[in-house]
């Protein structure tokens, strides 16, 4: 996604500066819009009902929990202290269908995301979320190994 309305308006200093949940409250829409559309694409002919119940295992607190634990190598420093900043955060809120630890690292991981966006880091954006692709195609390993 591309808006050019936006573009260069966050330079990594000003990101920085920003509460990790406002980071996390982007990541989590970028998200969800890359995992739609990646599942439409997929199933093209699949009705909306069943695109929501696949979304749902892509997004729900415990599968970012997975996936974030799973990528956590692959991660820069930069991506580890913006994933810290949004996991160690006080939301305010208490997770309904996932345990606290899932919720913050869940958190950690929109945090990231919505950072990489943020910054229009694009190209790494897209690596990671293709790392998750072949994480749920592979039952949750990395090239399959």
């Amino acid at each position: 996604m591309d808006f050019s309305l936006l573009k260069g308006r966050f330079t990594k200093g000003d990101v920085r500066q920003m509460n990790p949940l406002v980071l996390a409250f982007i990541g989590d829409a970028v998200y969800e819009v890359f995992v739609r559309t990646y599942l439409a694409d997929k199933n093209r002919d699949m009705s909306v009902h069943k695109l929501h119940i696949k979304a749902i295992g892509f997004v729900k607190a415990h599968a970012q929990s997975e996936f974030i634990k799973k990528l956590e190598e692959e991660l820069t420093e930069e991506e580890i202290y913006f994933f810290k900043r949004g996991r160690n955060s006080k939301s305010g809120t208490i997770p309904k269908n996932a345990n606290v630890q899932e919720y913050k690292f869940a958190t950690g991981f929109e945090t990231l995301i919505g950072y990489l966006y943020i910054t229009e880091q694009v190209d790494r954006l897209n690596y990671l979320l293709e790392m998750i692709i072949e994480l749920s195609i592979n039952g949750g390993n990395i090239n399959g190994s």
